[in-house]
């Protein structure tokens, strides 16, 4: 069967460096860090204090206060950035066939929020089993699809995808394959996650795959650094829009960019740890630009997983370096998680907004927070360090990489 175009129609972001896509992108473009102290919770007794949190958030600005309760805050992330999103697709609700329109919708842990609540209160009651009856809906993964699908009245597919931190770039993944098999014609998509909490930053802070850098917070996530020491704890959310091509073009439909590829890979490697020598990296770039029917030299960008952790960096270099081989150095890469820190289940989408804006307005956002180059690294690939660059972008790959080895990859190209 003939496969059909899909385009992307509309964007949504909820940021630790903005709270609309509009903020979001002036803070990418002009290396702007959202870390800073925690101010959820007292620290004093963690070994990592600061985050990259959601600022300036309040859920009864977007939600009615009773429904705003029924939701964690990956929920409430969520429902904001699909909002945005929707607004800016800018469809005639009237017109659009409710029946091919669906919600596939990620995150890598969901209501941790509500579950260290709940579980804190049953130990301070004794044991005296007293439960929100909110506390379930709360906290499942499966809960967001649900409430955005009722909200915009969406009765096609709808379900959520969950592989840690590559979460939303297999939901982004899996609308895509929808909509050109001909499943449907529009999807809300992304991811959302909000686990700065005692438990998220007590759990890495165990696994020590956190920065500790405390003393100057700003300059902690620093990808291809030689002194990187962990990533930095962020969240947030990220909607996409996803439409056919012709449905969005005959609505006369503004267009960002085409989605022409994805790719998946396992590592089978560890449950944490990267592969060495990048084999899952390096599987899952080649299957993107091969479902894309694109060769290494055409993709002007790569915006990578890039965790600023001292094995992860390394291991999608080499990665890079195998697939693209000369043309390498032609690239631009840069990690975006130097600004917003990792947004675990919700990465992918926020880091396929940012390849997306690449794409429509020909700009890389930087790496930041660059002071010491790593020797083990190939000093002549360009990762964008410090300053964005303007160049014209035909196509970006986003990378995301999780935890049990999963991989997956977006291609996002001009809309010819």
């Amino acid at each position: 069967m003939e496969l059909r175009r899909v385009v992307v129609t509309g964007l949504g972001s909820l940021t630790p460096i903005g709270n609309t896509t509009e903020e979001f992108w002036n803070a990418l473009v002009n290396g702007v860090s959202g870390a800073a102290e925690i101010t959820r919770f007292d620290t004093t007794n963690f070994k990592t204090k600061f985050a990259c949190e959601v600022k300036n958030f309040n859920p009864t600005d977007f939600l009615d206060r009773k429904e705003a309760r029924k939701m964690d805050p990956f929920t409430q992330y969520a429902m904001v950035a699909a909002d945005e999103a929707m607004k800016d697709a800018n469809f005639d609700m009237d017109a659009l066939n409710p029946d091919r329109a669906g919600v596939i919708w990620a995150a890598g842990i969901g209501g941790l929020t509500v579950f260290q609540e709940e579980v804190a209160n049953f130990v301070k009651g004794n044991g005296v089993p007293r439960y929100n009856p909110f506390f379930i809906p709360k906290m499942i993964i499966d809960i967001t699809p649900g409430h955005i699908s009722m909200k915009y009245n969406f009765r096609g597919p709808n379900f959520s995808t969950v592989s840690a931190c590559a979460s939303s770039s297999n939901a982004v993944q899996d609308a895509f394959n929808y909509i050109r098999l001909g499943k449907a014609d529009v999807f809300i998509t992304g991811g959302s996650e909000a686990a700065i909490v005692e438990a998220g930053i007590g759990g890495f802070n165990a696994m020590h795959a956190l920065s500790t850098r405390n003393d100057d917070p700003k300059t902690a996530s620093r990808p291809f650094d030689q002194d990187r020491d962990g990533f930095v704890m962020g969240e947030g959310a990220g909607a996409l829009i996803l439409e056919e091509y012709e449905h969005a073009k005959a609505r006369g439909a503004k267009i960002y960019a085409e989605v022409v590829g994805g790719g998946m890979s396992a590592d089978a490697h560890h449950i944490t740890a990267p592969h060495p020598e990048g084999l899952g990296a390096l599987n899952v770039m080649k299957n993107a630009l091969d479902d894309a029917g694109l060769k290494p030299e055409d993709i002007d960008y790569v915006n990578v997983h890039g965790t600023s952790t001292p094995l992860g960096d390394i291991a999608e270099t080499k990665a890079i370096l195998s697939v693209f081989g000369e043309h390498a150095y032609n690239l631009n890469i840069s990690s975006t998680k130097s600004m917003t820190g990792h947004l675990l289940g919700a990465a992918g989408a926020v880091e396929a907004i940012a390849s997306v804006l690449a794409v429509a307005n020909d700009e890389i956002p930087p790496t930041i927070n660059h002071f010491n180059t790593d020797e083990a690294l190939d000093s002549k690939l360009n990762f964008t360090f410090n300053k964005s660059e303007k160049r014209t972008v035909r196509a970006a790959l986003s990378n995301t990489f999780g935890f049990g080895g999963h991989n997956a990859s977006l291609i996002f190209k001009k809309a010819e």
